[in-house]
């Protein structure tokens, strides 16, 4: 059984913490499926009691929500070797997880996993994973992302996480949670709003938006240490970082010279460089995965359209025409499409548009549903929405069919982006 640890990566985001929770923030509702659902079973793990039962549950509930899996109950058989496995027992079922908790020295825990292929009578995935015990939720993504790329081809992204604005009454606070919700930890909290969240590539640090000096500047905060520079402050407004594939510059707004325009500008703070010239509106903007190229929104055509920048310089690209207005893109991880917020007829809808062919998908139904952003692995974007009179957060798979809302325990939730895969 090949052997791995969960990255260190994991370390800094329980370190870093101002406050934290191990219990769910946010109440998931799943709308619509995969097209093709693949029949699974879970076999609940065996080991430690306690720590058996909370990583099937994670497992089995990270499978649910994909919407590409239909989970079976294993109705009381409980394999746990491959030799006790009878696959006569298991008509109907394409692929059965079996697996074991293990408690370690020095307060680790490893839990192994085996995967197979019930049609082929065939064992896809056998793997060991291990981690402190304090990490037991990160290992149990892990196992789901194992389970999730042997049986798709696509990396699982249930051991990413998100950041959101938290907004109730007066109090706004800027936080990164796991994606299903879980482990919210606060990274800012302040009487004053916040906007624009993005994360670096590595996902160590996040560039935001804050107005608590009296007007927008922009900060960058290490997620390691919390402590935060300001990355521009200029007179006017300062807004809408986006960091560099590379991570060595941010793209930022800025209204210092008259007008609302984009700017380069190194990490600390130093060498800016202007992009867009002219009277118009030019915000929002968003890197290519290759760094050559930014996409940004912008008024120059009367209606707020999208357009497409060389880092270089030159004419912009108009690229949406549909529509009263569309906003806010993000760069599909591939580069082959974006995603943006697209208002018509008085609702706000997400939609995607490819690069090549120029067509234009609207992925949801419409209302108020804005900031896009594509999870690391393509398959789903996040975005805010509204629920009974509340912000929410909501997903949907890049082909429309799965549809995931998020319910917050209190306040209102804005502004989401979903961050990197972590690196090992």
């Amino acid at each position: 059984m090949q052997r791995v640890l969960v990255w260190r990566s994991w370390v800094f985001f329980i370190l870093m913490s101002v406050t934290s929770a191990s219990h769910a923030i946010l109440s998931i509702e799943i709308i619509g499926s995969g097209e093709n659902q693949i029949p699974i079973t879970v076999v609940p793990f065996t080991g430690d009691a306690k720590l058996v039962k909370d990583v099937s549950a994670i497992v089995t509930a990270d499978l649910q929500r994909s919407g590409l899996f239909k989970l079976i109950d294993a109705a009381g058989k409980s394999p746990k070797e491959l030799h006790e496995i009878n696959y006569a027992d298991w008509v109907g079922i394409d692929n059965l997880v079996i697996g074991s908790v293990h408690e370690l020295a020095n307060d680790r825990i490893e839990v192994r996993v085996r995967l197979l292929d019930m049609t082929k009578k065939k064992e896809l995935l056998a793997q060991a994973v291990s981690a402190r015990k304090d990490q037991m939720r990160a290992i149990s993504h892990r196992v789901s992302d194992l389970i999730y790329e042997k049986l798709t081809g696509d990396a699982g992204v249930f051991g990413t996480r998100i950041a959101y604005i938290n907004r109730q009454g007066k109090d706004n606070r800027l936080v990164v949670a796991d994606s299903d919700g879980y482990g919210e930890q606060a990274v800012l909290s302040i009487n004053e709003p916040i906007m624009s969240p993005a994360w670096s590539p590595d996902g160590s640090h996040l560039a935001y938006v804050t107005f608590e000096l009296g007007h927008a500047v922009v900060y960058v905060q290490s997620l390691y240490t919390n402590q935060r520079i300001v990355l521009a402050n200029f007179s006017g407004s300062n807004s809408s970082p986006a960091w560099s594939p590379d991570g060595k510059h941010l793209a930022v707004v800025l209204t210092r010279d008259g007008g609302s325009q984009i700017y380069l500008v190194r990490p600390n703070g130093t060498e800016f460089r202007r992009l867009t010239f002219g009277g118009a509106i030019d915000t929002e903007p968003n890197f290519s995965p290759d760094g050559q190229h930014l996409l940004f929104a912008s008024d120059r055509g009367g209606s707020v359209q999208i357009y497409r920048l060389s880092v270089d310089g030159g004419a912009a690209e108009r690229l949406t025409f549909e529509g009263g207005s569309n906003f806010s893109p993000r760069y599909s991880p591939d580069g082959k499409s974006f995603v943006f917020s697209h208002h018509s007829g008085g609702r706000f809808y997400v939609a995607v548009q490819d690069f090549d062919s120029r067509q234009m998908q609207l992925l949801t139904e419409g209302g108020w549903e804005k900031k896009p952003s594509f999870s690391p692995n393509g398959k789903l974007v996040l975005y805010s929405s509204e629920a009974k009179s509340r912000g929410i957060l909501a997903t949907v798979s890049s082909d429309g069919r799965v549809k995931q809302r998020m319910f917050p325990q209190s306040g209102d939730i804005r502004e989401p982006t979903w961050g990197p895969f972590l690196r090992k």
